[in-house]
């Protein structure tokens, strides 16, 4: 963040995901910067909307356990001190795949995905048609990232972007002008054979990676091995390709929220029945509770205990076990990983003691003010930092207020002092607890989306900035009208299974396919 009067003139957004995207829009508003840079690691936008045509990659036994540790990202242990460079192609995974299946829908009504000046496209598919009805609120995967797409393309934004570009490194060195601290950013673009490693230099960073690429998958006594004897068998839901792979396969889904939910409920149409859920002694998601998982097929089961790998035995801790598992899916969410940043950012000979970065704690990111303004270093912002709900408008007003501080048009009476900052946190932890949760803004949309507005402030008097609207209520309404939509279609399909069940046995066509 600038001081008023002290704007940043060279900003770099780190993602191009819906949060980046939007992100990009706010800050060429502004017309107050002179270099604004965007790297992305995919090679267009759209984030994990962004679908692509290879399978994706095998899990390996051995990166189980980073994974279950939230260390599988980790930063790069040496980067030649010699750039710019052409290297070696690096072999450390990124996590940066899609997360996007054949016929994915949103589970969100469009309306509340949408931001507030870019209407989304009004396509339904057929699919979600036959599902939900004429008037189906949700839309293909592919409209999403077309949808980004746009917003990038139609501005003419192409200029500011390097796609198949990793920040590897973000850290605070002496200014070259002599005066300060500026921000290095260490990148490398992947190449066929070789990968090209440079530096450039900003006064600002505002993060818009998001925080749905590094699969969280949970210790289990017997899981390495198990995978390891038949590769490919462990997936996370992030790497589910559709049910078709699944056809005949005795398969376990571990997790309790949406996406385990959803492909369950997808695999009870193929899948050996019935479809193991390890949800007992879970807490199912505050939006859509536990209907999907009420299909006939489907058999709710508790925690896995342990593994049986030669017999392929999986055990639950309630002393029951389901033999000859072909397939375990984890839908368990994610880690938030920040790589690039490390305790070593801070450089600075001319400074005293090093000013911290931003470092995952209990999977989110502590000292951020109203989940976007980083208080021990306001030169770093995010965007999109925030767990379900409204969060396309939510990452658009994040952004405008991003933007507004660096241009320095933000006022020092509209925003609160390093105190106060940090007293929002502490009083959050308190309500929150110290977790994910601290990240859900639900059910405070209108006082959240309020505050950043009132900070952000208008747009300057001869149109410079993005106009941020009013929180309209609508929002909200459309917003929850969507989950019910979702739960009427799970207790409807799973009363047709339940009558055809009893009606014609386990052979018969107990649903249409999701």
């Amino acid at each position: 963040m600038a001081k008023e009067g002290k704007p940043a003139k060279r900003i770099a957004v780190i993602g191009l995901g819906p949060a980046g995207a939007i992100t990009i829009d706010a800050l060429a508003k502004e017309q107050a910067f002179d270099i604004i840079r965007v790297f992305e690691r995919r090679e267009a936008p759209g984030g994990c909307w962004l679908g692509e045509g290879k399978p994706p990659p095998l899990i390996q036994s051995d990166e189980l356990k980073l994974l279950s540790s939230r260390t599988a990202d980790l930063q790069l242990p040496t980067i030649s001190s010699n750039l710019p460079a052409q290297l070696p192609k690096s072999s450390s995974p990124r996590y940066s795949e899609s997360t996007v299946y054949p016929y994915l829908e949103t589970n969100v009504d469009f309306v509340p995905m949408q931001y507030t000046q870019e209407p989304f496209p009004t396509e339904q598919s057929e699919h979600s048609r036959s599902l939900h009805g004429e008037d189906t609120p949700f839309r293909h995967w592919s409209l999403v990232q077309d949808y980004v797409r746009s917003l990038v393309d139609r501005r003419g934004y192409g200029d500011f972007i390097s796609y198949n570009t990793t920040v590897e490194r973000a850290e605070k060195v002496p200014a070259a002008s002599g005066f300060g601290e500026e921000w290095k950013l260490t990148l490398r673009k992947d190449g066929e054979n070789t990968d090209y490693w440079w530096e450039e230099r900003f006064d600002a960073v505002i993060v818009a990676s998001g925080h749905y690429s590094v699969p969280y998958i949970p210790s289990i006594d017997g899981l390495p091995e198990f995978s390891r004897d038949r590769p490919g068998s462990v997936i996370h839901s992030k790497h589910f390709r559709g049910r078709d792979a699944f056809k005949g396969k005795k398969v376990v889904v571990v997790g309790a929220s949406v996406s385990a939910g959803d492909t369950a409920f997808d695999l009870t149409s193929v899948a050996q029945a019935p479809v193991y859920a390890v949800v007992k002694g879970h807490t199912f998601n505050g939006y859509f509770g536990d209907e999907a998982f009420n299909h006939p097929l489907i058999k709710r089961v508790a925690s896995i205990s342990h593994i049986e790998p030669t017999t392929r035995t999986v055990h639950f801790v309630d002393e029951t076990s389901a033999p000859g598992v072909d397939d375990i899916i984890f839908g368990t969410g994610y880690s938030w990983t920040l790589p690039f940043f490390t305790p070593q950012s801070s450089t600075s000979s001319t400074t005293a003691k090093h000013t911290p970065v931003p470092t995952p704690r209990n999977n989110r990111i502590p000292n951020l003010y109203l989940h976007t303004i980083y208080t021990p270093d306001p030169t770093i912002l995010f965007v999109g930092a925030v767990n379900a709900g409204l969060t396309f408008k939510i990452f658009e007003y994040q952004a405008v207020l991003a933007a507004r501080l660096l241009a320095g048009r933000v006022p020092s009476s509209r925003l609160p002092s390093t105190e106060a900052q940090l007293a929002w946190e502490v009083d959050r932890i308190a309500k929150r607890g110290d977790g994910p949760k601290f990240a859900l803004v639900f059910p405070d949309f209108e006082e959240y989306f309020e505050e950043l507005r009132r900070i952000a402030g208008p747009p300057t008097a001869d149109g410079k900035g993005r106009e941020l609207l009013p929180f309209n209520k609508f929002w909200f309404e459309r917003f929850m009208q969507g989950h019910e939509r979702r739960k009427d279609m799970w207790r409807r399909l799973n009363a047709q299974a339940r009558e055809t069940l009893g009606v014609r046995g386990s052979g018969g066509s107990l649903r249409p396919k999701l």
